[in-house]
């Protein structure tokens, strides 16, 4: 009982630590006249994407590999299927954009790099970490470049509206600041409440990095993709997924090798990272070639996830 109701303390703090915390960026990014796409890209897809790095950062800390990167892998799955299912039975909606082509290809590349590391290696070395993020970096300056360079009236209201509450510089830094906080303290309360029930189940790190933390650190991608899709902001709930996967994938994976080189696990070689390849090239293949995510794609993707979470924990007892 103490180690879920850490759990639960750590996924509220978690996702009040997000929220205010994306509000002070978006607003900060705003006063910056970045443009709506770059934002959604970096500020809003990276936010939402903060509990995962402080849970990963804290388990590279901690030692415990299985955590840090299973949460990467389970969160990237959930962000697909879950969380793209979810939107897409509720609104269908269009995929198909140069950008999203663009950041897709991005995404199955930078995927590619961290199977080649996981399949060849039995450990993400510090050097590995430092090519991930440099990638990351020089992608994102890419990305802020040709924006800025297509579009000379930005517009970054139409991704997020301005918090009309938060009005100047030392605002900004309060909601930041306080949004690290409240990630910080969350992610220490949900990695001691999972390790705990862990051992106390006999149930592996990545298990529970893939499954109970990956998909509590999701639910901001996931609230923010269904208000992005009930307000028919299609290229945002898409983008915000994609996003949020190099990030997950490239930045998270990159600082947490920086912090402490993470051992492989023997069952992400096996069956996870291999699921996350497949899953990963089937959505951008269909947000590439379809003009539309329609509900049948969408339940199949819902019901996929259900599958494979089941396969986790029905897995163990066999």
């Amino acid at each position: 009982m103490i180690s879920s109701g850490f759990i639960l303390a750590g996924l509220v703090l978690l996702l009040f630590g997000a929220e205010i915390m994306i509000r002070g960026a978006v607003v900060f990014a705003q006063k910056l006249n970045i443009s709506s796409h770059v934002i959604g890209l970096t500020v809003i897809a990276f936010g939402t994407s903060i509990p995962e790095l402080f849970v990963s950062l804290k388990a590279a800390i901690n030692c415990s590999p299985g955590i840090a990167i299973g949460n990467v892998i389970g969160s990237n799955i959930a962000n697909i299927l879950l969380m793209i299912g979810t939107v897409g039975m509720i609104s269908p909606f269009i995929c198909n954009s140069v950008r999203i082509r663009r950041d897709g290809i991005t995404l199955i590349i930078g995927t590619i790099f961290f199977l080649a590391i996981s399949i060849n290696n039995s450990i993400i070395e510090r050097w590995h970490g430092a090519i991930m993020l440099l990638t990351l970096i020089i992608y994102l300056f890419y990305c802020y470049r040709e924006e800025q360079r297509k579009h000379k009236n930005l517009d970054p209201e139409k991704v997020e509206r301005c918090d009309s509450s938060i009005t100047n510089a030392g605002c900004i830094a309060l909601y930041i600041a306080a949004g690290l906080i409240a990630l910080l303290v969350g992610a220490r309360f949900l990695l001691d409440g999972a390790v705990s029930i862990a051992n106390h189940a006999g149930i592996s790190e990545t298990v529970i990095g893939i499954t109970i933390v990956a998909i509590g650190t999701s639910l901001p991608e996931l609230a923010t993709t269904i208000v992005a899709a009930l307000h028919r902001q299609n290229n945002l709930a898409v983008g915000n997924i994609i996003g949020s996967n190099i990030f997950n994938t490239m930045g998270i994976i990159g600082m947490a090798a920086l912090l402490n080189p993470l051992p492989i696990p023997e069952d992400v070689v096996t069956l996870n990272i291999w699921f996350m390849f497949s899953v990963t090239v089937l959505f951008v293949g269909i947000a590439i070639v379809l003009p539309k995510f329609n509900r049948i794609w969408a339940t199949v993707f819902f019901a996929t996830y259900v599958v494979f979470i089941t396969h986790q924990f029905f897995h163990l007892s066999i």
